[in-house]
Parts: C-alpha cells; structure tokens; sequence
C-alpha cells in the first residue's frame, strides 16, 4: 500500500509543478486536465499526510511510556493514535480502490412502465416523483428530455437528465426492473397486485469519452403524436434517431422545434452507445465484472417496494428497509449508502485475490 501511495504522491508533487508554470497556465485546456487529476488525487495525498503524521506520533509516543511521569499519559494516548491508524489504514485502502471513470458525470435516467398496464406507469411515476426528490435533496437539477404520459397517470416511458455533482456515483447503482406490491388505484376488488417498472441509468456522454458517427445514423422527420399541448402535434417536428449496426432507436417529440428534439435525441442516442461500449469492455474484464453488484441490465430484478408492510428490499445486496414512505419521498440514502458500501467491500475483497 506505502508503494502506491508514494507513486501517487510523487505524481500529485509534479501536478502541482506543472501548474505553477507559466506555458501551463495560459493554456486553458491544460490547466483544466491536470487541475482535475490533481483533485482526484487529492483526497488520497491528504489521508497519506495523515497516515504519516500518525505514524511518527505513535514512534515518539513509544519512546515515551518508560517515562517516569509522562509514561501513564503516553499509553493513553498511544492506544488512541494506534487506533486511530487502523481507522486511517482502511480508509486508504477504500481510496485506492480503482475510480469508476464515469463516477463525476451527469446521468440520463430512462423509466418504463412494464408488467401491470397502467398500475406499471403509475408506478414508473412514482419512481420519477422519488429520484425528482432525491436529486432536489442533494442540490442537483433535472431537465426532463422526453416522455410519453400514460392514459390513466404516470409514463409508460419518461428520460431524464440529473445534472450536479457526481450524480453517476450515486445513481449508477438503480438500473434494473424495480418491482411494486400494493392494491393499485386502478383494482375495484382491494387485492394487492405486482407491478414492475425498469430503470437505466447512463453517464452522460460527453465529446472527450465518445463522439458519434453520424454514418451509422438515420434520421427520421415525423409528425409528433400523443400529448404534447397545441402545435407540437400539427408540424413535423418530432425525430427518430437509429443506429444501424446496434438498432437502437431514439425518439424525441417534447419540443415543438424540431432542431432542439434532434438535439435531444442526439444526447440520448451518445449516452446509449457510450453505455453499450462500458458494458462491453466490463464483460472483457472479468475482474470487474465478478466485483460489481448486478448486471445493469434492464431485466434484472433489483428491488421491491412493498406497501402493505411498508418495506423495500433490494435484491441484491439483501438489504431491506422498513420506511417505504420515506424511500418514496426521495430518502435514499441508507439503500444506497449500503449499496456503495458493498461495492466497495467486493472491489476490495477482489483487489486482494489478484
């Protein structure tokens, strides 16, 4: 662990001096690249400084318990520096643990009503309401890309951007078929009725991590249907998006100006492929792969909310929380808190295999 912290502190010293340069300051572009890595880096350099410091207190703090009148006072405080070591030690292993590329990015959250008709949408509203919540708790904005109301509430399918501060690190663990269980609004007999809605969540893609090829995309001008208010359905503004090799079809139709739905559709379609292509290179290295929690497939069961016994459960880590009302009110911390905490233990369990 010392050998990678001192390679990562000699780097963290060099980024600090090539930022004290003159050539590097005035090239914005580079100044932006390293000014980043260097606060990625930060955190770590810190809790080494820490570390260190701990360390020499501790060796002076030894030469001092055979003291005559300082020695009772010095094992005291030995005990509580050696202690607070071990608490500095696992907190370094966590930030050595590798970075997710993508953990810093705005996301594009897609919800889909699925089985159960209009109790599915109902629900896949209620999942919108809840990361709307959560988003408006930790201070991030939501734009709304497109959605397609259901006829007795909710979406049968709604896409979103979640911008802020490191919105991917905490939402990338939430997509995959998110099941309900309670007496749907829409059941005349009171009897309780499983419903499922399915989530993706998609870093957001940007120009430095992926560019389309506009060769592989077809572009399709129609006239825009379902709701949308006056105008929107009277002019060919709405687009459709395919890429050919892939089949992946993106539709937009919110915007009454057909060059902002395209450029809707253009962002999703980016942030689809650049998913694909993480998906892809994550089966091709199968150590991440056996340490990540699910799949991050749409199909995956990842969680139930059950409102009878007011009790959501994620599958996956089998963890199960009696507070459904607070969870759907945006409250999702503790899953995801516990979420993270697992992945962690898994990519640390899986760095000490290899």
């Amino acid at each position: 662990m010392i050998e990678r912290l001192e390679i990562i502190q000699q780097r963290y010293d060099e980024l600090v001096e090539e930022l004290g340069k003159p050539e590097v300051l005035a090239d914005y572009t580079k100044t932006m690249e390293l000014s980043k890595e260097k606060g990625k880096l930060e955190s770590t350099v810190n809790k080494y400084a820490e570390l260190k410091n701990t360390q020499e207190e501790i060796t002076g703090l030894k030469e001092m318990v055979n003291d005559p009148e300082m020695g009772e006072m010095a094992r005291i405080e030995l005990e509580t520096a050696q202690e607070n070591l071990k608490k500095i030690e696992d907190e370094l292993q966590i930030l050595l643990i590798p970075k997710d590329e993508n953990d810093d990015k705005n996301i594009i959250m897609e919800i889909r009503g699925a089985a159960g008709g209009d109790e599915a949408n109902i629900f896949a509203g209620d999942l919108f309401r809840m990361y709307s919540q959560y988003a408006l708790k930790n201070g991030w904005k939501i734009e709304v890309l497109d959605e397609e109301p259901g006829a007795a509430g909710g979406y049968s399918q709604i896409e979103f951007m979640i911008k802020g501060d490191s919105v991917y690190s905490k939402l990338k663990y939430e997509s995959g078929a998110h099941r309900v269980q309670r007496i749907p609004v829409t059941e005349s007999n009171g009897r309780i009725q499983t419903s499922t809605a399915t989530v993706a969540v998609m870093p957001e893609a940007e120009e430095i991590d992926f560019k389309l090829n506009m060769d592989e995309i077809r572009v399709d001008i129609t006239r825009a249907s379902g709701h949308g208010g006056q105008g929107v359905n009277t002019t060919d503004s709405a687009v459709r998006l395919t890429h050919i090799p892939t089949g992946i079809i993106v539709y937009a139709q919110t915007e009454r100006s057909q060059i902002k739905n395209k450029e809707i559709a253009m962002k999703i379609m980016a942030a689809r492929l650049y998913d694909l292509q993480l998906k892809e290179k994550a089966e091709k290295e199968g150590n991440l792969r056996r340490s990540m929690i699910g799949t991050g497939d749409r199909s995956e069961k990842i969680r139930t909310y059950n409102y009878p016994q007011s009790r959501v459960t994620d599958h996956r880590i089998g963890f199960t929380i009696m507070q459904l009302d607070r969870v759907m009110n945006g409250d999702l911390d503790p899953i995801i808190d516990a979420l993270i905490t697992e992945d962690q233990r898994r990519k640390l369990a899986d760095e000490e295999a290899i």
